[in-house]
């Protein structure tokens, strides 16, 4: 079998077999096929597409690369949620510590902040000590004494995707919706998950700003997760500002802190607490959403949540003064603070721009040799929506490069606009799908329907 009729093939818009795809996956794998033939195939798939079964053997052969975890020996129900990336998004540190309070088991595999999206390790990190590599062994230990892990993908698992999509953010063709759901639905499966719970982002700061991609994206991936006998739903969200006020890695880690303990903001717990409910559905803890949201605020209210946060951070290593009293972090040693000028209404706060600027100021990587300051990033005082006075404070950002501050103000201040008409507040989830379709969101209810809200 020659690689390049292979390609060939699917760039004249072919559909290649299971015999024909373990060819060329194992090959690069086994590393008897070259970087600049997967690289050709990568793009053939990108302008090509994959169809439904090849994406869902893409997804086995991936999977199927390197160790499948067998939790087996755990008869409780094993649930995980993935997010396709955004700016202020600290979901999983609080989503984790909700579901092992509510008798779920979660082992959670976690990537690093790339560009200007964060990761979920670099938040954990933050704390000081806080171990995110770990043996398979103890993983499994982990996951059965306390029902939650919070780690990094190792190298036994699913190698096939570490390598394909290091090629494939070198040769502009992450935006293929065949490969991001093989890669992200290779992880889980190889997670030896009951059920998977998913983000999927549209705005500015997604990895797809058209919701309607956004949309074709989640039911993807739902359909193929159903192939394999997995539990499902894509929860469609927006990222056209961040969320949550917190962008940056200790910032992010603290504002999940507060809401574990009852607070944070707003939209940061109503969507954890939705994406958490979903969850619960799943492993049929609850009959409804609103019944699964309802538990999981007395599970916040009462401090079990916490607590189960603090368990796992000493579990892993990490410093748990730090998690009980935040105020004790060592904070940047510059910052300054954006502010309105005139008399109105916050309308936009660019979430693409200020993850980048928050990049820029030392809390993201552009490669991922890059150190990172846990102590830089943004706090948002204002989101869309609110009033706000001239002279009043939008954002204030912390770096410990002055230099770096100094030449980001200006970006920043283009990222947050005020206008004098009043702005309404975005929607922060649009629907879901399951595997019986297409739903939309009614918040009055927190239920999905089959068919659109009158007020929305």
């Amino acid at each position: 079998m020659n690689p390049i009729d292979l390609i060939e093939k699917k760039r004249d818009g072919g559909e290649l077999t299971e015999v024909e795809l373990a060819f060329l996956i194992n090959g690069y794998v086994q590393d008897r096929i070259p970087d600049y033939q997967i690289s050709a195939f990568l793009m053939a798939v990108y302008f090509q597409g994959m169809t439904t079964a090849e994406t869902a053997l893409l997804t086995a052969l991936m999977r199927d690369s390197g160790i499948v975890l067998d939790h087996s020996s755990i008869s409780a129900f094993k649930v995980d949620k993935h997010s396709t990336g955004g700016v202020g998004d600290k979901v999983s540190l609080v989503l984790g510590p909700l579901l092992a309070c509510a008798g779920l088991y979660v082992p959670m595999i976690s990537g690093r902040a790339l560009a200007h999206t964060g990761g979920t390790l670099d938040k954990l990190e933050a704390i000081p000590g806080f171990q995110t590599n770990m043996s398979m062994s103890n993983l499994a230990r982990q996951l059965k004494e306390t029902g939650l892990v919070l780690v990094g993908q190792g190298a036994d698992l699913t190698p096939a995707d570490k390598k394909i999509y290091a090629l494939r953010d070198a040769t502009a063709t992450v935006h293929s919706i065949p490969l991001i759901t093989a890669s992200i639905l290779s992880k889980k499966l190889a997670e030896g998950v009951d059920a998977l719970v998913l983000d999927v982002k549209a705005g500015s700061g997604a990895i797809f700003q058209d919701t309607e991609k956004a949309w074709e994206l989640a039911q993807t991936l739902v359909q193929t997760a159903t192939q394999f006998g997995l539990k499902s739903s894509a929860i469609i969200t927006a990222m056209t500002q961040p969320l949550g006020q917190a962008v940056g890695n200790w910032l992010e880690t603290r504002e999940a802190i507060e809401t574990l303990q009852g607070g944070g903001p707003d939209d940061f717990r109503d969507l954890t607490l939705v994406l958490s409910g979903q969850a619960l559905l799943h492993a049929g803890k609850t009959a409804t959403l609103s019944e699964a949201i309802h538990l999981l605020q007395e599970k916040l209210a009462c401090g079990a949540a916490f607590d189960k946060f603090v368990e796992i951070v000493k579990w892993q290593g990490g410093d748990a003064a730090v998690v009980e009293k935040p105020d004790s972090y060592p904070q940047a040693n510059f910052s300054l603070t954006i502010k309105s000028d005139k008399n109105g209404f916050v309308s936009e706060l660019r979430a693409r721009e200020i993850g980048v600027v928050s990049m820029s100021l030392g809390a993201g990587r552009r490669t991922m040799a890059d150190d990172i300051d846990y102590t830089a990033g943004i706090i948002l005082h204002k989101k869309v929506g609110d009033a706000i006075q001239k002279g009043g404070c939008i954002a204030t950002a912390y770096s410990n490069n002055e230099t770096s501050l100094m030449e980001n103000e200006q970006r920043l201040q283009n990222a947050c606009l005020v206008k004098i008409e009043a702005t309404p507040r975005p929607e922060l989830i649009y629907g879901a799908v399951e595997p019986d379709g297409k739903k939309f969101w009614d918040g009055a209810k927190q239920e999905f329907r089959e068919t659109k809200p009158d007020n929305s």
